[in-house]
C-alpha cells in the first residue's frame, strides 16, 4: 500500500482556459480528438463506460467510441450482455476518454438509445469477419462451462458461413449512442490545480463554466 501511495505525477504540459473554449461542446471535442489522432495514442478510443440498473449499483468497463457528432457518441455491444440490461432498465450513462499522453480526459453523462437497426447493420458489415463469427457466438456476460462451449459454437458457425461474403447482424448485438446531457474536458495541471471546463445543456442549447478541481 506504501508503494501505491507514493505514486504521482506532475502535470504540465499545456492548459485550457475558459476563454479558449469553443461554444459548442462538440466542436471542442473535435479539436481535442483531432489532437489526440495526431499524438500516436494508441486505442484513443477506448473509454471507460458506466452504467447503473434499477438498483442503482454502478459499473463500468472499457468500451470503444466508434462514432461522435452533436447528437451524440455511439459504441457497438450485445443487447443482452450485462450493460445492455442495465441501460434496458436504466438508459442513463456515463463515460471516460483518457488520454494520459496529452494529460487530458474528456467526461460525459447523458440519456443512451439504441441506434437505427439501419446504421447497426452497417457498421457490422464493415468489421472483420471474426469480429462478425464472435458476435454470432458469445452470450456475452453469461456463465459458460468453459473456453470450450465458445471454440466449438466458433466451429460450428464458420462452417456455417464458410465462402459467404455477408454474414448477417445478429439480432441481439447493434449500437448505442449515448446523448449527453453533460461533457466535461479536464486537463491535468501542476500541483493538482487541474483544469476542469464542463458544458450543460439547456433546452437547445450549452452554456460552459470552470469547476475547481
Amino acid at each position: 500500500m506504501k508503494e501505491i501511495s507514493a505514486i504521482r505525477k506532475e502535470y504540465a504540459l499545456q492548459s485550457f482556459d475558459e476563454k479558449d473554449a469553443n461554444d459548442n461542446p462538440f466542436l471542442q471535442f473535435e479539436i481535442w480528438w483531432q489532437h489526440a489522432a495526431a499524438s500516436a495514442i494508441e486505442e484513443l478510443n477506448a473509454m471507460s463506460l458506466a452504467t447503473a440498473g434499477t438498483d442503482g449499483k454502478p459499473s463500468a468497463r472499457i468500451v470503444l467510441l466508434k462514432g461522435y457528432d452533436e447528437d451524440g457518441f455511439i459504441f457497438y455491444t450485445n443487447y443482452e450482455s450485462h450493460k445492455g440490461r442495465e441501460l434496458a432498465e436504466n438508459p442513463f450513462a456515463a463515460m471516460i476518454l483518457f488520454w494520459k499522453e496529452l494529460e487530458r480526459q474528456v467526461r460525459v453523462e447523458g440519456r443512451v438509445v439504441k441506434i437505427p437497426s439501419a446504421d447497426s447493420d452497417e457498421y457490422f458489415a464493415s468489421r472483420p469477419k471474426g469480429s462478425q463469427l464472435g458476435a454470432l457466438v458469445s452470450p456475452q456476460s453469461q456463465v459458460i462451462k468453459n473456453r470450450d462451449v465458445l471454440v466449438n459454437k466458433l466451429e460450428e458457425v464458420t462452417g456455417k458461413y464458410e465462402g459467404e461474403t455477408s454474414i448477417p447482424r445478429p439480432p441481439h448485438w447493434g449500437g448505442y449512442r449515448i446523448i449527453p446531457s453533460m461533457i466535461e474536458f479536464w486537463q491535468g495541471r501542476r500541483n493538482r490545480l487541474h483544469d476542469r471546463i464542463q458544458y450543460l445543456r439547456k433546452g437547445e442549447s450549452w452554456e460552459h463554466h470552470r469547476l475547481a478541481p
